[in-house]
């Protein structure tokens, strides 16, 4: 078994190398706002490969939530700020292969258990060890259209039915062929990686669209991170997408699920670069109460305080802020120094006006990971900030610059990090840069570098004042409003999350697009729901020009991810 597994996984491997991750449903203009601008010009169909909680939703959505995922994963590639656009970039790995190999051999297992088959497997055989060719085709042609999200070929059918006939031939059980050939369509790039295509668009001469699965994918990817559910995949094969009224009730229908909140969840994750985390360290002797379940909860609490303001209370995306509604657990009690009765779980909990803190960035995710092991980071904090909610690139520092007068806290001289700063900006090469990071990092200096909140540094008073474009403020709540006021905020998120959705940047020619989409999400009352429905209606979504005629120019697969806390003062 294990030599035949190598012998697939090596011919796939070699199939993966030649489909490289880079550029390669009908969706009606009155799908779209009737305001929307016409597009001059798109960009070619992608391949994105999975990323890992889409690998983990699509195996718990096909087969249930009871069947383990085991493997590692790679991290991802980011680029322009999203690990979203880098799964149109990344390739797989040797590494990766092997732990895909090992994920699918078992789940496959698992589905065709014997606690799991009467539930999971179509059809029963008329024997175990005798081979039933329909039951293993309907087992097949069930799982490759959930697998590869569009319907099998009769020659793909063939070939996996023939796998698990040779399986079954050489394990003698039945199930084993089944587990054989299941476990080679979830090592298939069909499966790993969505490969869209394209079509002749039929109500506009000349140009292409996605075609009907490949939208569905799109939609579903989008709204909730995951693969198409059987119902989606049925609208594609009947043509409902290619129509205003049927694409609108899919997009509203998975809008209105549960479902819909994971594809917002995993959206924010990947803007606030929630994957650093496992790369995230604190001085223990500095900050005792920071450990591994700290760390998950504080990630945890900024995603439900988003999840509940945005999608639950359909609010102000501005809000976040600016709120002083969170969630908390009694560890992260201690940190934030508030009393949680609730022994174990979550318990809803709203900061007192004298608590100093209101928004995420007052959160414990955003101020430990933007922060060093032993202190905190104003420039850090300020980088962040301009590029994840203003979209603004901030370069990185000289390899030649001196940090030693910022880094050592215990300058009595220097006390505070603002003292320490202004003298690390006398140095021409800096002070360009940390003009545009330090005015707002210095605003979060009260909070340490684990995030509790301090009045002075050193016995020094801490000076939280600070500016934005020419707005002056004082204090993580005056920043939070100042962020919730420009209007750069809300355009951001808006090219952000149609870079999500697409797995690129805007093109120069969906540029107007972009920014008729922030205008009807101001219009809206800045709600996200509104935003990814607009996104995912529009007929610019799905409009494609053939492989290799524009669009953006390919990034080298070798080309290192970027992390905004990896070096800087």
């Amino acid at each position: 078994m294990a030599r035949i597994s190598t012998r697939i996984s090596q011919g796939l491997l070699g199939l993966a190398a030649m489909v490289t991750l880079s550029s390669v449903g009908l969706a009606d203009d009155g799908a779209a706002p009737s305001s929307e601008p016409a597009l001059s010009g798109s960009a070619p169909p992608l391949i994105r490969r999975l990323t890992e909680s889409q690998y983990r939703a699509t195996v718990a959505d096909v087969f249930g939530p009871d069947i383990p995922v085991v493997g590692r994963f790679e991290h991802g590639l980011r680029i322009d700020g999203l690990l979203a656009i880098g799964t149109s970039q990344a390739g797989l790995s040797a590494f990766s292969f092997e732990q895909y190999d090992a994920s699918a051999q078992a789940v496959a297992a698992e589905v065709v258990s014997e606690r799991h088959r009467a539930q999971l497997v179509p059809c029963k055989p008329q024997s175990e060890t005798e081979f039933d060719a329909p039951c293993a085709r309907r087992f097949v042609e069930h799982y490759g259209f959930m697998l590869f999200r569009r319907p099998l070929s009769s020659e793909e059918t063939a070939r996996y039915v023939r796998a698990a006939r040779e399986a079954q031939a050489r394990l003698g059980n039945f199930y084993q062929g089944l587990q054989y050939a299941l476990a080679g369509m979830m090592d298939a790039p069909d499966f790993l990686v969505r490969v869209e295509r394209a079509i002749p668009d039929p109500k506009h001469r000349g140009q292409m669209i996605l075609d009907p699965y490949s939208q569905a994918t799109r939609i579903s990817f989008f709204l909730t991170n995951s693969t198409p559910d059987a119902e989606l995949l049925r609208a594609a094969g009947s043509g409902e997408l290619g129509h205003p009224e049927g694409l609108a009730r899919q997009v509203d229908r998975l809008i209105a699920s549960h479902e819909f909140e994971r594809g917002v969840r995993a959206f924010f994750e990947d803007m606030l670069r929630f994957d650093t985390f496992d790369e995230l360290a604190k001085d223990p002797l500095i900050y005792p109460a920071f450990n591994s379940v700290v760390a998950h909860d504080a990630q945890e609490q900024t995603l439900r305080t988003v999840i509940d303001l945005l999608v639950r209370q359909r609010g102000d995306y501005r809000d976040i802020f600016t709120t002083r509604d969170t969630f908390l657990t009694r560890r992260l009690g201690i940190v934030y120094q508030v009393p949680v009765p609730t022994r174990a779980g979550w318990e809803h909990q709203e900061f007192s006006p004298g608590s100093n803190r209101a928004g995420i960035l007052t959160n414990i995710s955003f101020l430990a990971l933007y922060s060093h092991p032993g202190r905190s980071s104003s420039t850090l904090r300020g980088k962040a900030i301009r590029e994840v909610f203003l979209c603004q690139h901030v370069p990185d520092p000289p390899n030649n610059v001196d940090f030693s007068v910022v880094q050592d806290s215990s300058n009595t001289a220097l006390p505070t990090a603002r003292d320490r700063l202004e003298a690390h900006r006398t140095s021409p090469a800096c002070a360009g840069c940390h003009r545009l990071m330090d005015p707002l990092g210095l605003t979060l200096e009260n909070f340490d570098g684990l995030g509790t909140y301090r009045a002075q540094e050193n016995d020094a008073v801490i000076d939280a004042s600070g500016q934005l474009e020419g707005h002056s403020f004082s204090g993580a709540a005056g920043l939070g409003q100042a962020l919730h006021d420009n209007p750069r905020t809300a355009q951001c998120l808006v090219n952000k999350m149609y870079s999500t959705a697409a797995g690129r940047e805007p093109t120069e020619a969906e540029k107007p697009y972009v920014e008729f989409l922030d205008q009807a999400f101001q219009a809206k009352g800045y709600r996200i729901a509104d935003l990814m429905r607009a996104i995912a209606l529009s007929r610019t979504f799905y409009v494609v020009t053939p492989a290799g005629t524009s669009g953006p120019s390919p990034i080298p697969r070798t080309a290192a991810a970027k992390i905004s806390h990896g070096g800087g003062s």
